[in-house]
């Protein structure tokens, strides 16, 4: 990150710089794609107690402070608009510990600190016969920052927020001190701090939930790949719940839908190591896609060309045999969970981003007893779009990825339930997330950029979504506030008074939610 140039400059000097020295601090797609606007400096963190330290002169001094982990982030949300600000970045901080796991025993627990990233741990536990269960996002961000984003895996049968795998957590407060927060769903400090967006403090600790590792297989429909009338009309709860996780992948413009579920299987079903791809490519592919996909900013032909590909390619398997790398090309696949429910990068690739391949994003959460009716919306504004001639796509080499999450109860959460809509949440929630090319060239915008605020507002003013927190624009969180629940929102912030008194750990999603009015 161009932001590193700043990291130990400081010593001795306080904690930041004149805000006419600041600078951004970038998200994973690096330069020109700010999480933070303006930061006073970045501190590569290397402990625990370096990091509470940190908090500690921060609070005396008033000094803004964010955590951060990977960087899931897409937009510049991450901190409020302060060029005070320092980041504390916890990838170093990374140490596993304390592991329980008795032979025999349904679970056990692990101790993991701020760092530790999904691919890490489940490394660390598969060497041990151990695995996270369900509770898994990307591979390439930590735990932590799931847990304070709300992430989950997709599925409405298992346990999937990442947080529904915390026993307990470690937060460093605005005072520098850690305090721990016990599992306690009638605990609002633990409702809180479950979907802390970061606004608690710093996770420093958490200890996790963890399971005897086991294999799964992963299953697509594709010979007859699903015509949209089949799941926009189907039961959608009926062809996701019956498996440990399941997803569809939507092709708009062929109309078309993937179906992918996964579940448990015996370890002696096969000696197959199946082991999954989402986000590599060939420099070679890369190159291809971004010549037609810039076009596309200009050619709807371009754009549609760009999805009929893609489609066929996500017919096949994107999984490769871990032990040789070799392609794998008939479905169903095995594998070890991890690797096979997210896997990661193949060795000889990169992710996209790094070839220059960068996206916008849109995810918002519905209660999944109005999936059918959210999916047909949808349709309803592509289709008026092609009234006026304008034919849309999906950009994106999965298409648009449909997600579920089980019903998990906390505060901020995108499937908590008993709210004050007075929808039933209780069944899970459907996750709509819209992935969509940032062409390079010209202005930036993509093909027909009115369509997707408009997408995004349209939704929120129908339906009681939720936004994923951070996969959306600011102008998408000021206007989805109204969709959550008052009594949600005030519990949360008087908890966030009591760990955060000074509002030291603000951020621009906090301040849309009016927790510091």
């Amino acid at each position: 990150m161009a932001s590193l140039r700043a990291v130990s400059v400081l010593t001795g000097m306080g904690l930041w710089l004149p805000a006419a020295l600041a600078f951004p601090y970038n998200t994973f797609d690096g330069e020109g794609f700010p999480a933070c606007n303006d930061v006073a400096a970045v501190h590569n963190a290397t402990s625990v107690d370096e990091m509470a330290s940190l908090v500690r002169t921060a609070a005396q001094e008033g000094t803004p402070v964010r955590a951060s982990g990977k960087g899931h982030m897409w937009y510049d949300t991450m901190c409020s608009d302060d060029a005070r600000t320092i980041i504390i970045r916890t990838e170093e901080v990374n140490a596993i510990s304390d592991l329980e796991l008795e032979e025999g025993a349904d679970s056990g627990s692990v101790v993991i600190e701020a760092g530790v990233t999904f691919l890490q741990l489940a490394e660390y536990l598969h060497a041990r016969n151990a695995s996270m269960g369900y509770t898994l996002v990307n591979w390439n961000i930590t735990l932590a920052g799931a847990v304070a984003m709300g992430g989950h895996r997709s599925s409405v049968r298992e346990p999937s927020a990442v947080a529904a795998g915390v026993l307990s957590v470690d937060i460093i407060n605005g005072e520098g001190e850690i305090v721990t927060v016990e599992r306690d769903e009638t605990n609002d400090d633990w409702l809180a701090a479950s979907t802390s967006l970061g606004l608690l403090g710093v996770i420093a600790r958490m200890k996790f939930k963890i399971y005897p590792d086991f294999k799964v297989f992963a299953q697509q429909k594709t010979n007859i790949s699903l015509d949209e009338d089949e799941v926009l009309n189907g039961d959608i709860y009926g062809m996701i719940a019956p498996y440990g996780t399941a997803n569809y992948w939507w092709w708009p413009y062929k109309k078309k839908f993937h179906w992918r579920y996964y579940d448990k299987v015996p370890l002696t079903i096969s000696d197959q190591e199946g082991f999954q791809n989402t986000f590599s490519v060939t420099e070679l592919e890369a190159g291809a896609a971004r010549t037609l996909l810039e076009s596309g900013k200009y050619l709807a032909t371009s754009n549609m060309l760009f999805e009929d590909i893609v489609f066929g390619q996500w017919e096949e398997p994107n999984f490769h045999e871990k032990t040789t790398n070799e392609v794998i090309k008939e479905w169903p696949v095995y594998g070890w969970n991890y690797d096979v429910l997210i896997g990661g990068l193949y060795p000889d690739q990169k992710p996209e981003w790094e070839y220059g391949l960068h996206g916008k994003t849109l995810e918002l959460a519905f209660p999944i007893v109005m999936a059918n009716d959210m999916l047909k919306r949808v349709r309803e504004l592509f289709d008026a779009e092609k009234e006026k001639g304008i034919i849309m796509t999906s950009t994106y080499r999965t298409g648009i990825n449909i997600k579920f999450g089980k019903a998990n109860y906390d505060l901020l959460g995108q499937t908590t339930y008993n709210t004050s809509d007075g929808v039933d949440w209780t069944k899970g929630a459907i996750m709509f997330d819209f992935p969509t090319y940032k062409p390079t060239g010209g202005d930036g915008e993509r093909f027909n950029e009115p369509f997707y605020p408009n997408l995004a507002k349209t939704l929120i003013d129908e339906f009681p979504c939720r936004p994923h927190w951070t996969k959306n624009t600011r102008e998408v969180f000021a206007n989805a506030t109204k969709n959550l629940d008052p009594d949600h929102l005030a519990r949360f912030k008087a908890v966030r008074e009591k760990f955060d008194k000074n509002g030291i750990f603000k951020n621009v999603i906090g301040e849309s939610l009016g927790l510091y009015d």
